[in-house]
């Protein structure tokens, strides 16, 4: 028996932080995602490999399949989260890996630098979620926790806007295909945000929730009829100026760009990853000089 599944990788284009309190969020699934492939084997463990945009393998376990008992591994940190999603699984799902006799041939591939930030974890869980018949939702709340954005992402293959609702988001594909695309770039910003310690943080703030969720719902709406240039850089702004004040930290302009002639704004967790900028080829020789060269534009990055 051979499966293969697949998942998108994603970026949040509004409402980060206020989408895990029900802000309706516009996400857009990456063009890069991750592969998860199984194979029944006879063997008597399963083995494990997951393998970078390359193919050089980064991470490797060996596991007995039916206990969910660790053999051997390259990383014991990295196989005890992987095992703890796979018991979740099983608990949602009693016939996942219930044979005694039953072991796999597994290996996973990013087609993406696994340090861009792109969804590693999520498409995994996508992927995971996929091959037992489960909730993804549900197995995300079980292991990583977080809104579900980016599971929506990866099991979507178009633009969506996301409300969060328990294991069942309101999620709706959306026509979001800017005839100002060939004016977004993005950049990645040569580190890794952590999402988990950002969510931490943010959720210490005592903020109005109402009145944040409501101010991006109607920003998310607007964005979405955007018909030119200068009004979604206007709209990006005040996205950026709102969640600024809310989070208490200045905006990524501020803080690095503030030379920059044109509109800047980041993505998911503030202060790493990937950050949307509105400009031409040739303006992005100022984020090049400034020695971030990993520059996508928009035909490249989304689907």
């Amino acid at each position: 028996m051979f499966k293969e599944f697949y998942g998108n990788g994603k970026l949040l284009l509004t409402g980060e932080y206020a989408i895990l309190d029900g802000a309706k969020g516009l996400a857009l699934p990456t063009s890069f995602g991750q592969f998860l492939k199984v194979e029944s084997r006879t063997n008597t463990v399963t083995e494990w490999k997951s393998r970078d945009e390359k193919g050089a393998v980064w991470f490797d376990a060996s596991f007995d399949t039916h206990h969910l008992q660790l053999t051997s591994t390259s990383n014991t940190e990295i196989a005890t989260s992987l095992l703890k999603i796979l018991s979740e699984a099983k608990k949602l799902n009693l016939d996942f890996l219930s044979k005694d006799d039953q072991n796999y041939t597994i290996e996973t591939k990013v087609t993406f630098p696994r340090n861009w930030g792109l969804g590693t974890s999520s498409t995994l869980i996508a992927n995971i979620a996929s091959w037992a018949h489960v909730n993804p939702y549900q197995l995300l709340e079980a292991s990583f926790g977080g809104s579900g954005y980016d599971i929506a992402c990866a099991t979507h293959d178009t633009p969506i806007t996301y409300i969060k609702n328990g294991y069942e988001p309101h999620i709706n594909n959306v026509d979001f295909n800017p005839v100002f695309a060939d004016q977004i770039f993005f950049v990645y910003l040569n580190q890794k945000k952590n999402s988990r310690e950002a969510i931490t943080q943010y959720r210490t703030l005592d903020i109005n929730k109402g009145v944040l969720i409501s101010k991006i719902n109607t920003m998310t709406e607007a964005i979405l009829t955007c018909t030119n240039l200068s009004d979604f850089e206007m709209l990006l702004n005040e996205h950026e100026t709102l969640l600024s004040k809310t989070l208490h930290v200045p905006t990524i302009k501020n803080s690095l760009f503030q030379d920059y002639p044109n509109t800047i704004k980041s993505l998911g967790a503030w202060g790493g990853d990937f950050i949307l900028v509105t400009g031409t080829e040739t303006d992005m020789d100022y984020f090049r000089h400034k020695g971030y060269s990993t520059i996508l534009p928009y035909s490249e990055m989304i689907l």
